[in-house]
């Protein structure tokens, strides 16, 4: 384990990129549990950190800790790889202080235990799953010619604007995660791209759906039949792991403070 972790991590240059993937993870963790137990009101846990009656919301802290860690980085990245892998953690901490509640900054208002407040997970779930692609070693949209192949100056970047145009087609149909992994993934864009778009999504709405130019009801119904038939399955499955992790986001919180 540790000529794989020297050799895949160290060696390659990643340790940086290894130590914000670890804390992004930790901090995320440790963040939620700690707001679960100010949830339940447990005594001898710590309480919300309060300027008189402001209520001072971890995002604050988050992004002190981001400025603090990518100014850092720039500065000591070409003296020390010990200490840029320091500011990456210290990055990375912040960055799950600040997508923890990703769903306030996007709606401008404490929705962090209400069903919106899904969003805020969601978006440590991308950022956990990007960073791991780029960690073994993928890159988004990257393309390499084959050995023994002639070169051919236009080749690779015919493939990454196509690639870049699946990944716009298949983001636009709704399927967000197909999208994101296909960036690293390209296989996974040509199937995204060419398949049956969500019945709730933009190309939906301008090609097929009730109120687009020219509706189809064909389509729309076999498109709802396909989201009541696989896709609410996986949504059910993505929830109980949110909840899992997290605490549920549909009920409210016993905690009243006053938020200004």
């Amino acid at each position: 384990m540790g000529d794989w972790f020297a050799a895949r991590i160290v060696d390659s240059g990643r340790l940086p990129l290894f130590c914000f993937f670890a804390a992004l993870i930790l901090a995320f963790v440790f963040t939620r549990i700690n707001v679960r137990l100010i949830r339940a009101r447990v005594r001898w846990w710590f309480s919300n950190v309060s300027m008189g009656e402001v209520h001072v919301h971890h995002v604050v802290f988050g992004v002190v800790l981001m400025l603090f860690g990518g100014v850092s980085g720039l500065v000591v990245s070409r003296i020390s790889e010990g200490w840029y892998a320091v500011t990456a953690a210290i990055l990375g901490v912040g960055a799950a202080l600040v997508l923890d509640e990703f769903a306030l900054i996007l709606h401008l208002r404490d929705v962090y235990w209400s069903e919106e407040g899904r969003t805020s997970v969601d978006a440590v779930f991308v950022a956990v799953a990007v960073t791991g692609m780029l960690l073994i070693g993928l890159r988004p949209l990257a393309w390499e010619m084959p050995d023994g192949l002639p070169d051919m100056p236009f080749f690779a970047p015919g493939i990454l604007v196509a690639n870049l145009a699946l990944a716009v087609v298949t983001l636009l149909k709704g399927k967000i995660w197909t999208g994101l992994v296909g960036l690293f993934v390209p296989v996974l864009l040509v199937v995204g791209a060419t398949r049956l778009a969500r019945p709730g999504s933009p190309w939906a709405h301008w090609f097929f759906a009730p109120g687009a130019r020219r509706p189809k009801p064909g389509k729309m119904a076999r498109a709802l039949r396909r989201e009541r038939r696989w896709r609410r399955p996986v949504i059910r499955a993505k929830i109980a792991v949110q909840e899992f992790v997290s605490g549920r986001h549909d009920l409210p919180s016993p905690i009243r403070i006053k938020r200004h």
